[in-house]
């Protein structure tokens, strides 16, 4: 009695009306529907049969798996997504200064300036705030970069620590925006504010229009000898990553053994490398990169290693390896820790080179003058090239009017870079990748 004295008298209506039956068979059969709907292919894309949106990441079985992942079909879509080898390059630049290097970051900029390319420019921390305004400033009045809206400045300015790891933080958030803002670009370049090409944009673009757009120019080696003891083994802080001013990297007392898993390689800061292999570095989808980000933290000079150290452990990317960084660099004998100041009597061996860039240069050095007027032909603000379609007399500007810019003028810079290209992928040099 108890029982029945505190049972919910409605309680029973829940079994006893058959209400639900009704929307439960109707919600089934709209499910089996949707079901046999989608293999059918009801719902494919109006667009010639391209994609949904919501199809780029499926979760398809792997060719090599038993089981379902979504990294394959990842990759896939990030090498396809929107990019073709046919048809003109485009190149994606970094420029990077420091504290007094806004004007020879500008002229760097104007020296290898094309429509057709991508541009972000970083001045760091160390900087005044004005000098970093007075950037933004310069950049924002030119008209052509406010038309064709392809320079960027990065407003979050960090602090960049000689041979610590903010270098690299700060290369991969700058390769993270142009990925974010452009899917028409196929190479990144780093550039200081000490770095000057030694050729134009039409020779360079002409010249790789025949590449595969997988190719990987970065020079490196395998990291043996001293270079071990002194840089890997060492634990290091950088500072930049914890303070509003620099200062050198701060050394540990400790030491740290060499890794099992991954091996170790070096050499230049200075590279040009794929788009499909930075959408590797950003993404990830193994877990190589992060990983070996994570151990280039306390790493000296990380810069001469890290997107080295990633590309000849990946069995995918190692072979698209040229160990080159397409730059004329002098040193001391023996080297010291800074290349040579380049001037007036380097010229030729700089031309000699057939190096489409060089460093590093003094500020306003004179040699930068005859670069200019001997190799780019650069009389305005630009280096002129097929793109520049107006009338140049009484000193205007032929650059102030834009023409087809998928169009070059190859002129005797872009022969000289045949040349070296013609050594870099010669079958003995490609023997030397990644060993």
């Amino acid at each position: 009695m108890s029982m029945r004295k505190y049972m919910n008298p409605h309680s029973a209506r829940v079994f006893g009306d058959r209400v639900w039956v009704i929307p439960f068979v109707a919600s089934l059969i709209i499910f089996i529907t949707l079901f046999f709907s989608g293999i059918s292919g009801l719902f494919t894309s109006p667009h010639g049969g391209e994609q949904l949106p919501f199809d780029i990441i499926s979760f398809s079985k792997s060719d090599d798996s038993n089981e379902y992942f979504v990294e394959s079909d990842l990759k896939r879509s990030l090498e396809t997504n929107g990019r073709s080898e046919i048809g003109a390059p485009r190149l994606a630049y970094l420029i990077s200064g420091t504290k007094g290097d806004s004007h020879r970051m500008m002229r760097t900029l104007s020296a290898v300036y094309h429509p057709r390319n991508q541009y972000i420019l970083h001045l760091d921390l160390e900087a005044p705030p004005r000098e970093r305004l007075e950037l933004a400033s310069s950049v924002k009045a030119d008209p052509t970069f406010s038309e064709v809206e392809n320079v960027r400045v990065m407003a979050q300015s960090n602090l960049v620590t000689y041979k610590g790891p903010t270098m690299i933080a700060c290369t991969l958030q700058a390769i993270s925006i142009l990925l974010k803002e452009s899917s028409e670009w196929d190479w990144f370049i780093n550039l200081s504010a000490s770095d000057y090409p030694l050729m134009t944009q039409d020779d360079l673009l002409h010249a790789f229009s025949n590449l595969s757009r997988n190719l990987n120019f970065i020079e490196l080696m395998q990291i043996t000898g001293w270079k071990l003891n002194q840089r890997a083994k060492p634990i290091i802080i950088d500072p930049g990553l914890y303070l509003s001013k620099k200062s050198d990297l701060a050394w540990t007392t400790q030491r740290r053994s060499l890794p099992t898993s991954f091996k170790l390689f070096t050499g230049s800061a200075w590279v040009m490398l794929s788009r499909s292999f930075l959408e590797y570095c950003i993404w990830g989808w193994d877990n190589l990169p992060r990983t070996i980000l994570m151990y280039y933290t306390n790493f000296v000079s990380s810069p001469e290693g890290y997107f080295h150290t990633v590309i000849c452990n990946n069995e995918e990317f190692r072979h698209t390896a040229v160990s080159h960084d397409l730059h004329y660099i002098a040193w001391d004998s023996p080297p010291k820790q800074h290349p040579i100041s380049l001037s007036m009597k380097d010229f030729d061996k700089m031309v000699k080179s057939n190096a489409p860039f060089a460093r590093k240069f003094a500020r306003d050095d004179p040699v930068l003058d005859k670069i200019d007027k001997e190799l780019l032909g650069r009389k305005s603000r630009f280096a002129p090239g097929a793109w520049c379609i107006g009338n140049p007399e009484g000193g205007a500007d032929p650059c102030s009017v834009r023409g087809n810019d998928s169009v070059f003028r190859p002129g005797p810079g872009a022969v000289r870079f045949q040349e070296l290209l013609q050594t870099l992928l010669s079958e003995d040099f490609q023997k030397k990748q990644c060993t």
